[in-house]
């Protein structure tokens, strides 16, 4: 089999492959380590990080799904200084391709605070501007479901860094590819859809709500045809690179998600139900470009054909 080109390239960072952990399904990827070799992956894009530490919401938390889960863990995590003093110099140990800092935030002030501490680390190559959480009150979502809100928050990060910037967007609202523009036009040098579907489970036996948060984000496969939708729209409207991300768990998912116009793919829930999928897939890739006469994968992207 000729050998086959993985590398992909997001503004002009190089990644030598495009499978991406998803943020809050990887940790800070050092625990993995053990396991297998982190170094394989393209990259990682690491919990989602917010000013102050959070414990997150009440429990329960999860709630099992079929073909796929909800979670409502609220962006749990140890606050943006204890980040950069503590976990970074833990994943540098361990990981030596470039990182994706996921940051969040409850006001404007709180994301440009963070993000500009994040960028002055130096192994973090990407900023993965999260306005799309909906596990959170005040912050996340809420910020990411309009187009002025968008450009607003993204201007205002873009003023103080200097890396990259990726913006994270919600799919739950109706134009998807407006609020995208929104973000580009306000300086976005890329954007990451889709975060979690917004879904509910009732437990029959109590009537009562299964997660403590009534609501939580939905995510698995079942919502990769959503997920492949999204990611065309906003390809076919937007100049920027896009990274998909939506219930993708193989390689034949990744191709189909770069023929829809992602440069990058990231892998969320199938790292909860199988913490080896990542380097499954990218060891998939290879025979599964072979199948499809797919020599690079940088070749194939938005090569949908209509």
């Amino acid at each position: 089999m000729k050998e086959k080109d993985l590398t992909v390239n997001l503004s002009g960072v190089r990644l030598q492959n495009p499978v991406i952990p998803a943020s809050g399904c990887f940790g800070y990827g050092y625990g993995m380590a053990e396991y297998y070799d982190i170094d394989c992956l393209g990259s990682i894009s690491f919990k989602g990080t917010t000013r102050a530490p959070r414990f997150g919401n009440e429990l329960p938390r999860v709630a099992e799904c079929p073909a796929g889960m909800i979670n409502s863990v609220g962006l749990q995590n140890p606050g943006i200084d204890k980040v950069i003093s503590e976990e970074l110099p833990k994943m540098r140990e361990k990981f030596h391709q470039p990182i994706i800092a996921n940051i969040s935030g409850f006001s404007i002030d709180e994301y440009m605070e963070c993000c500009e501490k994040i960028d002055r680390e130096e192994q973090v190559e990407i900023i993965e501007l999260n306005v799309s959480c909906p596990n959170v009150h005040g912050g996340g979502m809420s910020f990411g479901t309009q187009c002025e809100s968008v450009a607003e928050v993204t201007k205002a990060v873009k003023s103080v860094t200097t890396k990259p910037l990726y913006v994270k967007l919600s799919p739950n609202v109706t134009d998807i590819a407006s609020i995208a523009l929104s973000a580009e036009e306000a300086g976005a040098d890329g954007i990451c859809l889709i975060n979690t579907m917004l879904g509910m489970r009732i437990d029959p036996r109590t009537r009562r709500p299964v997660i403590a948060n009534v609501m939580g984000g939905f995510s698995g496969p079942a919502i990769f045809p959503i997920a492949v939708r999204m990611v065309y729209q906003v390809a076919k409207a937007c100049s920027v690179p896009v990274m998909g991300c939506g219930g993708v768990s193989s390689a034949r998912d990744v191709i189909e998600m770069m023929l829809a116009g992602a440069s990058a793919v990231q892998v969320g829930a199938a790292n909860l139900r199988d913490p080896f999928v990542c380097p499954k897939i990218i060891a998939d890739l290879p025979i599964e470009m072979e199948k499809y006469n797919i020599d690079s994968l940088s070749d194939i992207i938005g090569g949908v054909r209509l």
